[in-house]
């Protein structure tokens, strides 16, 4: 059984989102089902046949929800000890050494990322080169454009 890493606002909002498909999505489809239905002839009702596929899509993303948040470890990290070393969870600004631009990210799970938000996965090459390591330690991350090396510069448990 794989476990998902997941942040307290990650669970939060993947709940959200499951309340809000099973208390107001899933009930307005089961209508619109119903009201395309009383229309006449299933096989050439369109409206009958975008309500079912739609519930089809609501369906497959409420069991997979359930199946993500059964199979969550929801870390939280502000309970964690701060150690200055870079772990699931934390907020690290780094600074590239090259142009000494530096950039801010939060490492999050799968679901929860969102570059635009400066929440980048786990997963991602940037992250799996900064976990582990420490506030001052040079990361050297592979990208499409080559080698980019980056110094740890604060390591935050928020």
């Amino acid at each position: 059984m794989i476990k998902y890493p997941m942040t307290v606002q990650g669970a939060r909002a993947l709940e959200e989102e499951l309340t809000h498909l099973t208390k107001v999505v899933r009930p307005k489809l089961s209508q619109d089902i119903g009201t395309a239905r009383e229309l006449g002839d299933l096989k050439e009702n369109a409206e009958y046949h975008a309500a079912r596929e739609q519930q089809g899509m609501v369906e497959a993303r409420i069991r997979d929800i359930e199946g993500r948040m059964q199979n969550a470890v929801i870390i939280d990290v502000t309970t964690i000890a701060h150690t200055g070393k870079v772990i699931f969870g934390s907020t690290v600004e780094i600074a590239n050494i090259e142009t000494d631009e530096s950039v801010t990210y939060q490492i999050v799970g799968e679901d929860e990322a969102d570059i635009k938000l400066g929440k980048i996965s786990v997963g991602s090459p940037i992250a799996r080169a900064l976990i582990a390591k420490e506030e001052g330690d040079v990361v050297a991350v592979k990208t499409p454009s080559g080698v980019i090396e980056y110094d740890i510069v604060k390591v935050k448990h928020i």
